[in-house]
């Protein structure tokens, strides 16, 4: 398992650390990978548009099966409710 994040990796090594992940984070600053996803694009935030990540998340198993794909997610309980969906708490 892991994630993947436009964020640099000096911040994704600051978020691992604080919330204790036992599984690596990437960082996809070029936005490679948030393009073949579909999840960076236009958004809107009071009445103002502009591009940014459209927070999703895919669970991808050892045999790169897509086994679950979570879209239109919100930061706040995201991480706990992926950990007891995952049975990884």
């Amino acid at each position: 398992m892991l994630g993947i994040s436009k964020d640099s990796v000096e911040s994704l090594a600051k978020f691992e650390q604080k919330y204790g992940l036992t599984f690596p984070l990437l960082s996809d600053e070029s936005l490679t990978v948030h393009e073949q996803y579909a999840t960076w694009g236009e958004k809107q935030n009071y009445g103002k548009t502009y591009l940014g990540t459209l927070r999703s998340t895919f669970v991808i198993d050892e045999k790169g099966v897509l086994v679950h794909a979570l879209y239109n997610v919100k930061a706040k309980g995201h991480l706990e409710m992926l950990r007891k969906k995952l049975k990884l708490s």
